[in-house]
């Protein structure tokens, strides 16, 4: 899995790079402009959405495969000054412009912010369409990358991406196994109304913010033996899942403002939402999270429960879990649901195999 970027690695490559950004900043700095500069990729939280994620493009995507790509690059030349509607991560991009304001009130000269870029395999010429929609919302995304076709998940480690979220459920795989957090993102059946001023992001626990060696035990031998596991190994930490390192990079954030003491004001919060049971299996999971040296601000055990109920009163901006059966309830009671596809729970649908393992030889 992907590791924290490090902020104090002194070699002569870094040396050059830090020249090279602090003659870039004096030049923009010499430039007058009300517009937040993007922060260094080294010392940013950055987020890398798609084209499809940030924005609604069905009726575009309609037109790429049913006509080609020629005709889709054409129709979005014509309607280049249309912007396009808002798509599923856009309420996640609005919440993570309201937390760097924040951060730049309390830190003006800091370059821990999040930085947004917009990672697309649309050609360049559909580029002044979305470079108008950003504009037209006053969105802060300066970086893009447009592979014209190509994927652009080979851009994501040269971006030091924190996360990728996308439409594409075969990129988000392949970053994934690049080790890099990712997930595929749903627009929900219902709009929900959901924080202008504080960040809300939830988390499933196995296979999602941890491994998923605790879930093969419940898939392959049953709920008693899996309380027995866990039990037995309450106090040795779960191995980390593909998104520990967001949670890791969420909570470097809000440890600015507590040190500011704006704990009670934090605008980012967290919350981890498990089918686990509490009593039976969840010390394991709150002794992980000690052991790493992250809180989470809100853990919630379901023991079996559907999630969506609670997911309609927390009203995350985006909720992460590793099973489409979560996603799917969360998603039609208007939750911004995103599938981390990792772990045995691919092989599973609503408890039931749907894919038989392959044979030893």
């Amino acid at each position: 899995m992907s590791e924290m970027k490090p902020s104090d690695v002194a070699t002569a490559e870094d040396s050059s790079e830090e020249q090279d950004w602090n003659a870039a900043k004096a030049f923009f700095d010499s430039l007058k402009s009300n517009k937040p500069r993007p922060p260094k990729p080294r010392f940013a939280v950055s987020i890398a959405v798609s084209s499809r994620t940030l924005f609604n493009m069905v009726a575009e995507r309609k037109i790429y495969e049913e006509e080609g790509v020629e005709k889709y690059v054409a129709f979005q030349v014509e309607h280049e000054n249309e912007p396009l509607k808002p798509g599923p991560a856009f309420p996640f991009v609005k919440a993570l412009m309201n937390v760097n304001s924040r951060l730049r009130e309390l830190y003006p000269d800091s370059e821990e912010l999040f930085d947004i870029v917009l990672m697309t395999n649309n050609h360049a010429q559909v580029g002044v369409r979305l470079i108008n929609s950003i504009n037209h919302y006053d969105l802060t995304i300066e970086r893009f990358c447009m592979t014209g076709g190509k994927s652009p998940i080979g851009y994501l480690e040269a971006y030091m991406t924190n996360l990728y979220l996308s439409k594409d459920s075969d990129k988000v795989t392949e970053a994934i196994e690049a080790g890099i957090a990712a997930a595929t993102v749903f627009m929900p059946e219902k709009e929900s109304e959901l924080s202008d001023t504080q960040l809300r992001v939830a988390f499933d626990g196995d296979a999602v913010l941890f491994s998923d060696e605790s879930e093969i035990i419940v898939k392959q031998h049953g709920l008693d033996t899996f309380f027995e596991h866990e039990k037995h190994f309450e106090n040795q930490p779960l191995a980390q899942g593909p998104l520990k390192c967001f949670l890791e990079a969420l909570g470097k954030l809000q440890r600015k403002f507590y040190s500011k003491n704006e704990r009670l004001n934090c605008p980012i919060r967290t919350f981890l939402v498990t089918a686990r049971s509490a009593a039976s299996s969840g010390a394991r999971v709150l002794k992980t999270l000690r052991s790493w040296g992250l809180e989470i601000d809100e853990a919630l055990f379901l023991a079996g429960a559907p999630k969506g109920p609670l997911l309609q009163k927390i009203r995350p901006h985006i909720f992460f879990d590793d099973q489409m059966f979560h996603i799917e309830g969360a998603k039609d009671l208007g939750t911004i649901a995103a599938h981390v596809p990792y772990g045995i729970g691919q092989k599973y649908h609503k408890g039931k195999l749907i894919e038989q393992p392959a044979k030893k030889e």
